[in-house]
């Protein structure tokens, strides 16, 4: 942890010189900008002046200058911004380690109280997914939602997944320049959902043989009958030309407009896109076929979608009154930038799409390889081909800060089914739960698991862990518990290789109803094709071990009271809870 935190923050000092010194390279040549205009408003003034041939030779070498000072300062605003995402990048990282909070969306929006992700803390403040996510795209955003929603269970694509993850996470230099192309933009929602539909519509002016003729005939026209206008000194003919080529532009106006809407203001985002495939192109695919694959698929999608920002941003400026007057005027503005706005979307039509949704995969797996290079003392699991089990060693949360963490071990399948875990209030049996189900989760999404070793069979996580009631719904607690354990019964149905999570059932009934119930519903879990951790303070439901031997098994969390104090080791062990807090915590607290 030391050294990943000197390796970002020597990245982070190195970023912050590069900074200082862009801003002041910039500076320098922000001021001789300045001196070269002063210096071509003098040049002009002089040109007109008899006998002062070489001024205006001055004029147009200075607007030459003045030209080239321009592009600098562009080059290096655009090296400014890199340089201060990179810094941005490396100090959130070096935040994180310091158990700050990220400072990239943590996917609050992606909760859902009907899926394991509430139960695991999958998503939302202090969320695994917070945890991962460096995404700044919303394709990047719901593309690692999505995995984290419906992670894998077909072994190949999981090891698809490890092997890019492999691939990616010792490269970071190249990971943090991808992540740096969109940082700081906001999740744009609809907006390229928009620019999908628009590149499905039918062209317009491109395929009719008039507006071809048009587009070269009447800018040529124009400038003739210009040329005649000043030779002859009357302005009637250029009058007449400008009039029709009014009249060509106006009869498109609606159709421009229409355009202008559908790509307006999207250069950003689509610039920051170009970057991403960009960047991306430039790694080491390190034999990894998802990574061969994306690269294949996007192989010149960086300079199309650069084009389209471009001719976006050409559009743009139609509405620049200049631009408008002066350019539809002489030279049919608007139809050149229709023409080249219906080339693209021709030429492009059936690949942006793909493009888009490999720029969500990008983001994705950025994401989760940045995770794998923060944790490099986490394990890849193996998966198990037969049967279907979980065998661990060394287990413990990613959400626990590693000094907190204490690490278990995990054996279920070989052969017992249902591990029967009893113990004390805060003794730890509701985060083994959650130990469990989120590293199987991480093992799905192709991740490094927080365990020295970790060998599993791909399996569908059901729980019943957090539970809340409904005013809106008109639902109790009870209700609602019975409604999440009757939604895990019917998905066991199908008789698809599931690891369900209990954790005491059945808290709103009588002492003795809660134990048949429980008992009944342990019973009916066995029969399926799964496996399962059911926590529990009954300590009666252990002798279900005995009934049902080598498929339920008894482990427990102990608490010991020593010097008057109560403590815990958070230690999963064989057998039954022995020990009781809540007497004496009630009489630590002068309840009782």
């Amino acid at each position: 942890m030391a050294e990943l935190k000197e390796f970002y923050q020597n990245l982070a000092d190195q970023y912050e010189y590069s900074l200082a010194k862009i801003k002041k390279n910039a500076f320098l040549v922000a001021a001789l900008r300045l001196i070269v205009f002063v210096l071509l408003l003098a040049c002009l003034y002089l040109t007109f002046k008899p006998g002062t041939w070489y001024y205006p030779v001055c004029l147009a070498a200075g607007i030459a200058g003045f030209l080239w000072l321009i592009s600098i300062s562009s080059r290096l605003e655009q090296r400014r911004q890199l340089t201060a995402n990179l810094l941005f990048i490396n100090m959130n990282e070096l935040g994180i380690l310091q158990s700050k909070k990220n400072a990239f969306d943590d996917g609050q929006s992606e909760r859902s109280s009907n899926l394991y992700v509430d139960d695991l803390d999958v998503f939302g403040d202090g969320s695994l997914f917070q945890l991962i996510n460096r995404t700044s795209t919303h394709y990047g955003k719901i593309t690692l939602a999505g995995i984290l929603k419906n992670a894998f269970t077909n072994p190949e694509t999981i090891i698809l997944y490890q092997k890019a993850i492999q691939g990616l996470a010792p490269q970071n230099s190249h990971r943090q320049h991808i992540i740096a192309g969109a940082v700081n933009q906001p999740y744009e929602q609809n907006s390229i959902s928009g620019l999908l539909a628009w590149i499905q519509e039918p062209p317009v002016v491109s395929h009719q043989l008039k507006w071809k003729l048009i587009r070269f005939a009447l800018p040529v026209i124009n400038l003739v009958t210009l040329l005649i206008s000043l030779d002859i000194g009357e302005y009637y003919p250029i009058t007449i030309t400008v009039i029709i080529s009014w009249l060509a532009v106006g009869s498109l106006v609606k159709y421009t407009q229409q355009q202008n809407i559908s790509l307006g203001k999207k250069q950003t985002q689509l610039t920051a896109y170009a970057h991403i495939l960009k960047e991306f192109n430039k790694i080491a695919t390190n034999s990894s076929r998802l990574l061969q694959e994306i690269q294949h698929q996007t192989t010149n999608a960086d300079q199309q979608i650069n084009k389209l920002s471009r001719l976006a941003n050409l559009l743009d400026q139609r509405l620049n009154v200049l631009v408008n007057i002066l350019l539809n005027s002489f030279l049919l503005y608007d139809v050149q930038c229709l023409f080249s706005l219906e080339k693209w979307k021709k030429a492009n039509k059936n690949e942006l799409a793909g493009w888009i949704d490999c720029v969500g995969h990008v983001e994705c797996l950025v994401s989760l390889a940045t995770y794998a290079f923060n944790h490099e003392v986490n394990s890849y699991p193996t998966l198990q081909g037969n049967g279907i089990c979980i065998e661990a060693k060394g287990v413990y949360h990613p959400l626990i800060p590693i000094e907190s963490n204490v690490a278990n071990d995990v054996s279920i399948g070989k052969p017992e089914k249902l591990l029967l875990i009893t113990g004390s209030n805060m003794s730890g049996k509701t985060t083994y739960l959650r130990t469990v189900g989120i590293n199987i989760l991480m093992a799905r999404c192709g991740l490094p698991v927080c365990a020295r070793s970790f060998s599993f069979t791909p399996l569908h996580i059901h729980t019943s862990i957090r539970i809340s009631d409904s005013l809106q719904e008109h639902t109790s607690y009870f209700m609602a518990e019975l409604k999440r354990l009757q939604s895990i019964i019917t998905s066991l149905k199908d008789n698809t290789p599931s690891l369900v999570l209990i954790d005491e059932i059945l808290r709103g009934t009588n002492s003795e109803d809660k134990f048949h119930g429980s008992e009944a519903f342990v019973e009916k879990l066995i029969g399926y094709n799964t496996l399962c951790l059911f926590a529990t303070h009954d300590l009666k439901l252990s002798e279900l071990e005995t009934r049902h031997k080598g498929v339920i098994a008894n482990y427990c969390f102990e608490s010991k009271i020593e010097n008057n104090k109560l403590e815990f080791d958070y230690k999963i062990l064989r057998g039954v809870a022995k020990n009781k807090n809540a007497t004496f915590l009630m009489k630590q607290m002068e309840i009782i």
